[in-house]
């Protein structure tokens, strides 16, 4: 790996432009499958990363592919694994509380008692994954540089720094974020809408086992989740309206969790605050294409959906799987990774994935945070039916661990 703060103009087969989970990732399996990598990273080295209190849920297909890309020993001691997953409508209605669980019993036999998943924390995540981009040959790593334009030719594109040096690339990756620098200079536009909702999330300690569930409890108001974390702590989080939550990550400890405690130590048990807790409003955008002249955005850049079910940064592991396969067939048999045909492939097998993904979360967030007199009978139903009939929670199961035999090669 080279590493510079201020690289002369450069050839690589791919460039990919931001270095968070889903383009660092990317650039270490690319570089590891023998493509010439360069990665773009708007970080400065030298300075203190700001405090990060996230948690992924990172699912089985998801977790192989961090496997892949040889993480896990930098993870170790810093994941809870996650042992199954449970909904219930706290809604008020004649059914009670229906509710439906699975877990790792409902996946297929040769994969009963594996985790469905692991909670990794996001700031653990990057400096593992930089440790690892940091020892892999084959990758230039561009630190404290920023994308400021990018004009397509025909055999490459041509990426502007900010400090006046270029990148002739073969394919451009744009892993850049929701308000990607990149989609934005190819002219890509987006369509979604802001909810009016956010997000408090904190992590707290509990006051009873959480046995490694993840439990989401859905209110008139909005969802509020448990997801486990080692130690018998759990990063929750709580929807709100716009402003609600932002106001109540900025109150007086004891008072968040008088609060927390007053509306949900029956669900969770009592809960204490384990750090700073934040806030963050939510937005559904999606690219109307994922593909332009000699580029492929992915990750945020790509779709930004509802949390619900943590399935956001998931989707971005499954574009960089993607991607990597697209590419590596490609050049098997000797095409072009970059050319309209293998992109035109990789944007068939995510954009119908990432947008149904996005329709679905959206659509249980509407269904379930109501008290609608005619939708609460039949999603009590729903989960009823589900918790009881086998094989609709064996697949949803499968579906929630990204354990299908359609998943990139490095999920499977």
């Amino acid at each position: 790996m080279t590493d510079t703060t201020s690289a002369p103009s450069l050839k690589a087969e791919l460039a990919v432009i931001g270095a968070g989970p889903v383009g660092t990732s990317l650039a270490i399996l690319a570089a590891q499958a023998g493509f010439q990598t360069v990665l773009v990273d708007a970080r400065d080295p030298a300075a203190t990363p700001p405090p990060d209190t996230r948690n992924f849920a990172i699912v089985r297909g998801s977790w192989r592919l961090l496997g892949a890309a040889g993480v896990h020993p930098a993870l170790e001691g810093h994941t809870q694994p996650l042992m199954g997953l449970e909904a219930i409508d706290g809604g008020r209605h004649w059914m009670g509380a229906p509710s439906v669980l699975f877990g790792t019993d409902d996946l297929p036999e040769d994969a009963q008692g594996e985790p469905l998943g692991q909670m990794v924390p996001a700031a653990a995540l990057q400096v593992a994954l930089d440790d690892v981009a940091a020892a892999t040959p084959n990758l230039t790593w561009l630190r404290n540089t920023r994308f400021t334009g990018l004009t397509p030719h025909p055999a490459h594109a041509r990426i502007i720094l900010d400090d006046g040096h270029t990148i002739d690339a073969g394919l451009v990756a744009a892993c850049d974020g929701m308000k990607s620098g990149v989609r934005n200079a190819l002219g890509i536009t987006t369509e979604g809408r802001a909810y009016g909702k956010s997000v408090f999330a904190a992590d707290v300690k509990l006051s009873r086992p959480h046995n490694g569930l993840a439990r989401q409890l859905f209110t008139p108001e909005g969802p509020f989740a448990t997801l486990p974390l080692p130690g018998n702590r759990a990063n929750l989080a709580w929807y709100m309206k716009t402003g609600a939550a932002e106001a109540m990550a900025a109150m007086p400890v004891a008072d968040i969790e008088a609060e927390l405690n007053a509306r949900f130590a029956g669900f969770a048990g009592e809960m204490k605050l384990d750090g700073p807790p934040l806030a963050y409003a939510l937005h559904l955008q999606l690219a109307t294409k994922m593909v332009g002249p000699r580029t492929a955005l992915l990750g945020d850049a790509a779709h930004r959906i509802n949390p619900l079910a943590g399935q956001g940064l998931n989707l971005g592991f499954k574009d960089v799987g993607a991607l990597i396969d697209v590419m590596t067939e490609a050049r098997s048999v000797g095409l072009d990774p970059g050319a309209d045909t293998s992109l035109h492939r990789y944007q068939q097998w995510r954009r119908f994935d990432a947008t149904t993904t996005a329709m679905f979360m959206d659509g249980v967030d509407r269904v379930f945070s109501n008290d609608n007199a005619v939708l609460k009978p039949l999603r009590g139903i729903a989960l009823i039916a589900a918790s009881r009939i086998g094989p609709v929670r064996r697949a949803m199961a499968r579906q929630a661990s990204a354990d299908q035999a359609d998943l990139p090669s490095l999920m499977r």
